[in-house]
This record gives C-alpha cells, sequence and structure tokens, in this order.
C-alpha cells in the first residue's frame, strides 16, 4: 500500500475492557531472575521455524491446486500465484566523519520527551536553520541578527533516482545531517547522511538502505535522535509464500549498479526475540526491528534488535527503551478476536522483554513510561498506527498501567485489574498526551473537515491513582498540548477555532479561552505546534492556521495561511497576532523531483534565542513581539527557483 492510498480498516467487535477499581501493581519476587525474551540460539534454528513455514505453504498449494484440477480441466498444472512478497531492499545509516562542534543546538521540535529528538522538517544547526522540503535541503543563517539564504542541496546523493522516494524527516548531530526516507522504487528506508559547516554550506557524503516495509503513519515519526544515536523503527512483513530472509534487517551502502548481494544483514538469529505465543505467518508475521546507530564514530556502527509478532504496531520511544505493541486479529469477521503482546526494547543493546496484552494503542501518545511504570491509552478496536490507522475512533477504551518489573519472557499476561475502563470519546478521531501527573483524551475532526460541535469534553484521567474527570467544553478536541505543567486544548466547533487551557491541579478545571474566528488548524501533526515556556505559568505559543471550513487533509499540498500567536499569562490566553504567508508562481513551480507532497507538513511556528519565525512552505517570516502584539520585522523566500537552485 502507498501513501496515495487510505486505509481500509475492517471495524470487527472485541470483548470490552474489564473495568476495576484500581490499576492494581503486580507484586515482583524480589528474589526472582528478572526475565527476558529468548532469541533463537542459531540460524539452523530460525532456518527450521522458516522450513515450517514453506512446507505448509507447500502444503497449501497443492491442496488448491488439487480443488481447481477437480472443478476445472483448464486449472491442470497452474500453481496458485504467491502472495506479494515482503518488501525489497532499503537504505540505512552511514558512514560519518565529525568536525568540531558549533554552538549548541536550540530544540524547535514539539517532542513528546526532552532529550528525545523527532525526526522533522526544521532544526537549528548553530547559526543556522535546516529546512527539509519537498526533496531538498536548505539553511538559513539566523546569527548575528540575521535571515538569509545560504545554501541548498538535493536531500538524496547524484547517483541516486529520486523517482518514488519520500524524504520526511531530518535530524542533526554535531555536523552531521540525517535524512529519513522512504523509496516504493527500492523498497525499503533510506538513510541519507550531510555534511553541514559552521558556515551553514551542505555536502552529500552518502546514502544507506535499511531494509523495510513502509514506516508511515499520519501521526508518528520513523527515528529519534538521543545524544549521538540514531534510532530508527521499521517494520518487515514476513511471507511464507516466498523467501523470509528476503525481508530480514540489513544495510547497505548505495553506489550506482547497487546489487542486492550487497546487503549485509545486521541481525542474526540471536538478536530476534520471540515469546512462547504462537504465530501464524499466514495470517501476518512481521519482524519489528530497532536499529540504532552511532553517529559519534567515524564510521556508523549499526545494530538491529528485532521482535517476532503479528503486523500490528504502535511503537513509542521513551529516553530507555522502545516499546512496540503488536496485535494480531484471528477469526471470522463477525467474532474476530485481538490478541496483543508489547515488547520492550532497551536502548543499551540488552535483551528485549515482553507482556501478553488486550487492546491496542491509538499512537505514541498513548504511551508513558515513568516512575517504574508503563501507562497506555488502549481502545478494543485497533490494527496499530500504520498509514492512517490512528485516525478510525472505534471500541472501548481503557487504560492500562502496569510496572515495568512485570516484563518477563513473555509468558505473562498483565492481570485484568491492571485495566480501567474508561468514557468514550465522541469524533472521528481520538487525541491523547500525559501531562504532568494526568493522561489527558478526547475526540475530534481528525483529517476530516471540521463538524459543527458546540458540546464535547476532554477527559483528565489521574493515571496512578484513577479518577476521572469530565470537563465540558464547547468545541472538539483536535489537539492536545502541555503549557508547562498545565494543558491546552485545541478544536474546531465548525467554523471557529478554540483554544482553551486547563489547570492541572487537585481539581482539573477550564480556565481561559481564546477563539479565532473563521480559522481551523493548518497542520494536525504534533511538530506543527511549539510552546515556549518563560516562566512556569507564562510563554508564548504558536500554531499554523487556515480558513474554518478547510480539512486537515489539506496540510499535504498546501502551505498554511498564517501562523497564530498567543501570549499565555497564567493561563489566560491572549492573540499576539498572525504572521502570514504570501505564495508566488516560484513556490508552486518548485521543479520538484522527489516528495511532493508534504506528508509531515510545511508550516511550523519557531522560537529561537529570544526570536520568533513562521515557517510557511517556501517562506520564513521573522515577527518582532512585545506585551500585546507580534508585527513582521522581514522575510525570506528559499524557493529553488528563487534560488536558481539546479535540480
Amino acid at each position: 500500500m502507498t501513501r496515495m492510498l487510505v486505509n481500509c480498516l475492517v471495524v470487527a467487535a472485541l470483548s470490552a475492557f474489564v473495568s476495576s477499581p484500581a490499576a492494581a501493581a503486580m507484586p515482583e519476587d524480589p528474589a526472582a531472575p528478572r526475565k527476558t525474551l529468548s532469541a533463537f540460539a542459531s540460524e539452523q534454528e530460525l532456518a527450521g521455524l522458516f522450513k515450517r513455514w514453506t512446507d505448509e505453504a507447500q502444503r497449501r498449494r497443492d491442496e488448491q491446486r488439487a480443488r481447481r484440477d477437480k472443478s476445472s480441466e483448464f486449472a491442470v498444472g497452474q500453481a496458485l500465484p504467491a502472495p506479494a512478497a515482503a518488501a525489497a531492499p532499503a537504505p540505512a545509516p552511514a558512514a560519518v566523519a565529525k568536525e568540531a562542534a558549533g554552538a549548541k543546538n536550540e530544540s524547535v521540535t514539539n517532542v513528546q520527551h526532552a532529550g528525545v529528538d523527532e525526526g522533522g522538517i526544521v532544526k537549528v544547526h548553530g547559526e543556522h536553520l535546516v529546512i527539509l522540503r519537498r526533496g531538498r535541503l536548505f539553511t538559513v543563517r539566523i546569527g548575528d541578527n540575521q535571515l538569509r539564504v545560504v545554501a541548498a542541496l538535493d536531500a538524496y546523493g547524484r547517483d541516486v533516482d529520486p523517482g518514488g522516494a519520500w524524504y520526511d524527516e531530518m535530524l542533526i548531530s554535531d555536523n552531521t545531517i540525517v535524512v529519513i526516507g522512504y523509496s516504493y522504487a527500492r523498497g525499503g528506508t533510506e538513510v541519507g547522511v550531510f555534511d553541514i559547516s559552521r558556515a551553514g554550506q551542505l555536502a552529500y557524503r552518502a546514502t544507506y538502505h535499511l531494509r523495510s516495509n513502509d514506516y508511515y503513519s499520519s501521526r508518528n515519526y520513523a527515528s529519534r535522535l538521543i545524544g549521538s544515536k540514531l534510532i530508527v523503527y521499521s517494520p518487515h512483513i514476513l511471507s511464507p509464500w516466498g523467501d523470509p530472509y528476503a525481508a530480514f534487517p540489513a544495510m547497505r551502502r548505495w553506489r550506482e549498479g547497487a546489487q542486492a548481494s550487497d546487503f549485509r544483514r545486521i541481525a542474526p538469529a540471536t538478536r530476534i526475540y520471540r515469546s512462547d505465543e504462537a504465530l501464524d505467518p499466514f495470517a501476518g508475521a512481521a519482524l519489528h526491528s530497532v536499529t540504532v546507530c552511532d553517529l559519534a564514530k567515524p564510521d556508523m556502527d549499526c545494530q538491529s534488535t528485532a521482535v517476532l509478532g503479528p503486523p500490528g504496531r504502535v511503537f513509542y520511544v521513551s529516553p530507555t527503551a522502545v516499546f512496540v505493541w503488536t496485535t494480531a486479529w484471528r477469526g471470522a469477521p463477525q467474532a474476530a478476536v485481538a490478541t496483543s503482546a508489547v515488547f520492550r526494547i532497551p536502548l543499551d543493546g540488552s535483551a528485549p522483554s515482553a507482556l501478553k496484552t488486550m487492546g491496542s494503542p491509538i499512537d505514541q501518545f498513548s504511551f508513558l513510561e515513568g516512575d517504574g511504570m508503563l501507562n497506555v491509552l488502549l481502545r478494543s478496536n485497533g490494527r496499530g498506527d500504520g498509514m492512517w490507522a490512528a485516525e478510525v475512533n472505534a471500541g472501548d477504551l481503557a487504560l492500562l498501567r502496569v510496572p515495568l518489573a512485570s516484563f518477563s519472557d513473555g509468558r505473562e499476561s498483565a492481570p485484568m485489574a491492571a485495566y480501567r475502563r474508561l468514557p468514550k470519546a465522541a469524533g472521528y478521531a481520538i487525541q491523547s498526551r500525559y501531562v504532568g501527573p494526568f493522561l489527558l483524551y478526547g475526540g475530534g475532526t481528525g483529517w476530516h473537515a471540521p463538524q459543527a460541535t458546540n458540546r464535547s469534553q476532554v477527559y483528565a484521567v489521574r493515571y496512578a491513582q484513577g479518577e476521572v474527570y469530565e470537563l465540558p467544553l464547547p468545541h472538539a478536541v483536535d489537539r492536545l498540548e502541555a503549557l508547562g505543567g498545565n494543558a491546552l486544548v485545541v478544536g474546531s466547533d465548525g467554523k471557529d477555532l478554540h483554544l482553551t487551557s486547563v489547570r492541572l491541579g487537585s481539581l482539573p478545571m477550564t480556565v481561559g479561552q481564546y477563539t479565532r474566528r473563521d480559522a481551523a488548524q493548518g497542520e494536525t501533526r504534533s511538530h506543527g505546534f511549539f510552546y515556549k515556556a518563560e516562566s512556569e505559568l507564562d510563554g508564548l505559543l504558536g500554531l499554523p492556521i487556515v480558513g474554518g471550513s478547510e480539512s486537515g487533509v489539506r496540510q499535504l499540498g498546501t502551505e498554511s495561511a498564517a501562523l497564530l500567536f498567543l501570549r499565555n499569562r497564567g493561563l489566560l490566553l491572549s492573540e499576539l497576532g498572525t504572521l502570514k504567508a504570501r505564495p508566488s508562481a516560484s513556490d508552486r513551480n518548485d521543479a520538484c523531483r522527489a516528495s511532493c507532497v508534504d506528508w509531515y507538513g510545511n508550516s511550523r511556528p519557531l522560537f529561537v534565542r529570544g526570536r520568533v519565525f513562521a515557517l510557511m512552505g517556501y517562506e520564513i517570516v521573522e515577527g518582532k513581539v512585545d506585551e500585546t502584539r507580534i508585527v513582521e520585522t522581514r522575510r525570506v523566500n528559499f524557493a529553488p527557483t528563487v534560488l536558481q537552485v539546479a535540480p
């Protein structure tokens, strides 16, 4: 399936989650050794499993051929076509040379965890903004109070055909830029590595391929960066009808005329883990791999750890581990039953552990690891967050809260007492965020056009104790964000955009509300918003906006009309004003060769070293802020046709 196709989700009935008065902690025997998942002992053991799969596939072929032979003479000698094989090879991380680091980079990305950077479309390197858009990298100097375009370069190598590729995510470690993309033509994740100088000049170094199926999610990001460690999640669908090894985690450095034989496996059998759960490859099986590459080494050193499970997935990266939640559906559609498990893959390379579970998270924001516990918001009808699967509001909701110590070799199940039933949320799609001691969630428009809504609610759950508070709202819940230790709810009533602040005290309550007439969010992804705290209760926030009747899907092809800036004073919100886009013909006729749809958005509010910028398409607008307003001071257009950059 490509990104041009919206997932068709089959909503099947599931047993409702068990309600319990409290999420009981699971006792741990301090004398018992900590258990982990078992890896395959050898390549021979792994090959034995795949031999059983292929033998069963052949048996099914023979049975089907025999049935066809009986029904029609024309079927004689015809073999059944094998299902589509797993995606072909693709990119992986790169060898990296490192020069002395420039000024300490300031985060401009609205991340889930401080210190865990997420692949995005704009970052800061020293005195420059670095922007990834429509298959190209750009640098804009902001040091010395400047706003000047410095350089532009294709986000792929000179010997790489960009056709069928999407370059969506960028991360920067010291003077190394990493661009993460997916190539449908080459069938895997591409990792392009670039050098950036202190003067903002760009130089291509190499492209690597990492075998994988499409990692795309309408909400999640495939890459993270912790220190100098690049972390990439990849799904690998295994087919019993073909060669399962063709989908295994592997790397190659791209060269003109590259062959499949160039791939080097980075997940040997002894780094592939499994639980005791029986896996039916004919119902769907996948390797969920986490590849960690050290960008601080002269040559990129990458290792992959994989867990074997069903293909439905949601993954979440905490400062210490990657959690992968897998879900399988068995039985007829009328009586389908979901079986789930959550895997914990430590980032230090130690063996993963797992726990059997029920239901499925909505997206990465459903998770929170902290204080020795894992909290997860679950829905009963869900198949993960691949493609647009997170954009469906179906089934019952529950909160799972379990100690990390309860993870073991995958034989244990989370007890019923660890699940707490939660109220359902109205709307097309559910949004959630953990802020302080609370989980907040509610329902809204998602990628649809705004719907008429004058009565809604956001739920605040004190996740450690289980108390649930319902806060009435006159608008939908389309975005939830942290304002320091408090929260912000953003949503439409069908015509106007509302921002409501929430005080998360002993009794959560809504405090301030701002309404922007005839407006809607210009970005649905988490990175479209940014909050700059000035004190515990004060700060500045920015959000892209468009006209009030426009749907979220428009962000794929058109930049936002404006960036709205508000001031927060003690949770009372006041408008500072907007910085508006002025797109031109040169922006539209940019000679784009790759990644010509803005899947990850194109507009961002940026707060950098006391300055305020609005990124909108190919424009960066700077504004000056005083106590009551923001006014434009200058702008720069970095469209390739304006810069006369060679394609």
